[in-house]
């Protein structure tokens, strides 16, 4: 005798192949024909300075965060623009202003980025800051072990007004309901990584640089940009070495050259080139 479902079981039969094929899809990319081309094409970069205007950020003994994440993240669109063609770039800010952290993700997912990256810097507990070298965060859905870096950046949201209602339910646990959204999950947060990787190794074993490496951490800013993301502390601003690092022109200057060259490496990789 055949077996037999029920009502229900038959109606959500389809839906349960469909999200399957869909989850196949965006994990692994299309599969129907071996030698079929790469059409993805790598066309918009967000660049987020940190903080700005009423929200220093962090500090050293002479420079703030936000002045020293801007000059940074500015050289960077320059970079961009000078050396890679076709590439669009989009700045959550320009200049010394207060830009609310869902108003910089609103940025990114209304301009169709294609990758987020947000500029930085460290701080330390220690007044001289004993701690040096270069981070690099990427949203991890697992946020039991979250460690002051997160804790930093998500203090910004209590500058905003309002805050409760903007960013209700952030910090409870909200699963991914769908098999789709998760599919989208994993597929960025691995390409995150790659990327944050791809930076981590030209600091190290390009300009010599102390890396704390890449690490996943519930940081707002990357958590509600629909792309995959990365946010670069680019050293520890209340270290004096790092600090003289960070406001110097070659430091500015050598910092970007990395990200450049990984963006480089990592546009390649997805286009297959």
């Amino acid at each position: 005798m055949p077996a037999t479902f029920p009502k229900k079981v038959k109606i959500l039969a389809p839906l349960v192949s469909l999200l399957c094929m869909l989850f196949t899809t965006v994990c692994y990319g299309q599969q129907s024909t071996a030698a079929a081309p790469n059409r993805f094409k790598f066309k918009t970069v967000i660049i987020d300075a940190g903080h700005g205007g009423k929200d220093p950020g962090s500090h050293g003994a002479y420079s703030k965060e936000k002045n020293v994440s801007l000059s940074i993240a500015k050289k960077l669109r320059d970079a961009i623009n000078d050396e890679m063609s076709g590439i669009k770039v989009v700045m959550t800010r320009s200049t010394d202003v207060f830009i609310e952290l869902h108003k910089r993700t609103d940025i990114a997912n209304d301009n169709h980025g294609n990758l987020f990256i947000s500029i930085h810097c460290n701080s330390s507990p220690q007044r001289k800051g004993s701690s040096r070298g270069t981070l690099l965060l990427v949203y991890g859905f697992h946020r039991s072990q979250e460690q002051r870096e997160a804790l930093r950046e998500n203090a910004s949201i209590f500058i905003e007004k309002d805050y409760k209602e903007k960013y209700n339910g952030y910090g409870d646990d909200a699963a991914v309901n769908t098999i789709v959204l998760n599919a989208f999950q994993q597929k960025y947060r691995k390409q995150s990584i790659q990327f944050g990787d791809l930076i981590d190794n030209q600091f190290r074993k390009t300009n010599g640089r102390h890396s704390l490496g890449v690490k996943e951490q519930g940081v707002l800013v990357l958590a509600q940009s629909g792309m995959p993301a990365v946010l670069v502390e680019t050293g520890f601003i209340n270290n004096p070495s790092d600090e003289e690092y960070l406001n110097s022109a070659s430091g500015q200057n050598e910092i970007v050259r990395s990200i450049l060259t990984a963006l480089k490496q990592y546009r390649n990789n997805l286009e297959g080139n």
